[in-house]
């Protein structure tokens, strides 16, 4: 599909190909439990929180015997933080029970943890394992509709449409890209069209509505 292999050309000039993952972490537990936490919160804000969070429980099983109240007001910042903290907890204690400790690698096998969706898994399987991964956060959702690559609104049927225009190569960096891009020039309200390097494929260049003042 041209119109997706122009898009594709534009965004690896513009920001490299190199795989930036954009949740601090050194191992994979770190970036399964930041991911769950940045669920309807800011990376940047889930960085500030882990920093301390992993020194107060540097094990996989130190999370699994936490005092959910307390893991709770440790998370707090991140919002929702009741549920993330059950979730965690239980997650934890999967994995100790069942994986020794270790994350697996097996979407199926991801899944069936506790607060772990495909988009949870799917960071894990690109970031850590290296395994070509489509990742539908709330940034390549509403980019890929505006770019009109998915006319799809559901992040699993997303997923799989992506999967099949865009080519394998492209499936993690589509995710860091398309972040990049949402954070900076397009973002939900007052989008920048007019120096977007994409304005001149996208179909909703120039249509979005401003904010009121």
């Amino acid at each position: 599909m041209k119109k997706i292999d122009a898009i594709l050309e534009k965004l690896d000039r513009e920001y490299g190909t190199d795989f930036k993952c954009y949740l601090d972490h050194e191992n994979a537990w770190q970036l399964l439990i930041a991911t769950i936490l940045s669920a309807q919160c800011t990376d940047a804000r889930v960085n500030i929180v882990t920093k301390e969070l992993f020194k107060k429980y540097p094990t996989v099983q130190a999370f699994a015997e936490a005092d959910q109240k307390e893991l709770e007001e440790d998370i707090r910042p991140t919002g929702f933080f009741h549920n993330k903290a059950k979730n965690i907890i239980a997650c934890c204690k999967m994995l100790m029970e069942k994986y020794d400790g270790e994350i697996p690698s097996d979407i199926d096998k991801l899944t069936e943890l506790p607060g772990v969706g495909r988009k949870t898994a799917n960071v894990i399987r690109g970031n850590i394992y290296g395994i070509p991964s489509v990742v539908v956060d709330t940034h390549v959702k509403r980019i890929s509709n505006k770019l009109g690559v998915t006319k799809e609104t559901d992040p699993v049927k997303i997923e799989y449409d992506l999967m099949k225009k865009i080519p394998e190569d492209h499936w993690i960096l589509w995710n860091i890209h398309i972040i990049r891009l949402g954070r900076t020039i397009c973002k939900a309200i007052n989008p920048d069209c007019a120096n977007c390097f994409l304005n001149d494929i996208c179909p909703s260049a120039g249509k979005a509505k401003k904010k009121k003042a």
